[in-house]
Formats: structure tokens, C-alpha cells, sequence
């Protein structure tokens, strides 16, 4: 069940779509405002975000988040919607990086459909690294071994780029793997691409 974060301020459509995406098959985490999305954001990992545009009287409350939904490290594809697709709107929101624009009024499944599509194209390989090393909490210099360490890179080389020693290197995997509930390289290939 993947987690989707919807920020919505109008609370009967924030229910009816909230209600719609659980039927999907989605873990919604559904919310008003920006405060309440930053709250959300530092307690849940999502793999998805529905971004309205206009908050309340915040007429870029939505766009004002982006970045901060698109700059995390599982780095979730986001769907901006709106009812006012001004020129101006739609630029800021795709610079801004969201994957898909949808304007209102739509149905539970026009947004199922676009959730979908935006989802396979982030289901890489890069996709499913960054998710599942984000659920870690790693560090910054742990991030960067791990990412190294999984593109098959022995500790001597992920040393020498690095530049640490390999004991440095192999204390950080020893982190690594604790944080991640795993005990070994093979391990870990298997917890970030389950089958």
C-alpha cells in the first residue's frame, strides 16, 4: 500500500477524495494546510502527494510546498491540481517539479489514473533506492556509501571515492545495515528491491 499525501483545504472534497484514493488502495494521509502538510511530511514517508494550488486564502499555498514535497530524499512524484490553471500557475508548478497538473473539476478516477501514471514513471530503480534509504534516516555521508555500496561498488572503491579509509568505510556500513534491519550487502539489495 503505497502512502499519499493529500492537501486539499476544501473539506468535503478532501474527504470525498480521501475516501476515493483509500478505496484505491492508497494509505492517505489527507490535511488542510500548509501547516498540516509540514507536520505530516516530518512524520511520514509518502510515495505520492496531491498538491492543491490555493490554500485558504494562500493563493500559491500549494506551490509554496512543492519544493518541499519534491525535495526530500524518496523524492515522491507530485500532482498539482487547481480550479485556476492560469498560464502563470501551470509554469511555476511544473518548474517547480511536479509531475502532473489537473485541473478542477475531476473525478476520483481521472485522479486515480494520473496517480498511476505518475507512479510508474517513478517507479525506477532510482525510485525505489531513494524510498526505501529515506525510511532509513540515514546521514548524508551514510546515504552516499549506501547509494555506492549499491550500484556494486566494493569497500575498497567506495573508499577511495570517499576518501576515507576502508575501516571508515566499513564502520558505515556496519550503521547502514543496522538502520536498515539487515545484516549484509545482499540483504540490503533485497530490502530496497523486494520481489
Amino acid at each position: 500500500m503505497r502512502n499519499l499525501l493529500l492537501v486539499e483545504d476544501e473539506e468535503d472534497a478532501r474527504e470525498l477524495l480521501a475516501r476515493g484514493l483509500e478505496r484505491a488502495g492508497f494509505r492517505c494521509v489527507a490535511v488542510g494546510d500548509v501547516v498540516a502538510a509540514r507536520a505530516a511530511l516530518a512524520e511520514t514517508v509518502f510515495d505520492v502527494a496531491v498538491l492543491d494550488v490555493v490554500l485558504g486564502e494562500d493563493q500559491h499555498g500549494g506551490l509554496k510546498l512543492l519544493p518541499e514535497v519534491t525535495g526530500r530524499a524518496e523524492k515522491p512524484p507530485v500532482v498539482v491540481i487547481t480550479a485556476f490553471a492560469d498560464l502563470a500557475k501551470v509554469k511555476l508548478a511544473l518548474n517547480g517539479g511536479a509531475a502532473f497538473l489537473l485541473e478542477k473539476p475531476f473525478s476520483v478516477p481521472e485522479l486515480r489514473a494520473v496517480l498511476e501514471r505518475v507512479l510508474a514513471d517513478a517507479d525506477s530503480s532510482k525510485h525505489f533506492v531513494d524510498r526505501a534509504l529515506s525510511r532509513a534516516r540515514l546521514t548524508d555521508k551514510e546515504l552516499a556509501i549506501a547509494r555506492l555500496l549499491l550500484k556494486g561498488l566494493p569497500s575498497s572503491e567506495i573508499a577511495r571515492l570517499e576518501n576515507n579509509s576502508e575501516k571508515t568505510i566499513r564502520q558505515h556500513l556496519t550503521q547502514i545495515y543496522a538502520k536498515c534491519g539487515v545484516t549484509s550487502r545482499s540483504e540490503l539489495f533485497s530490502w530496497v528491491f523486494p520481489s
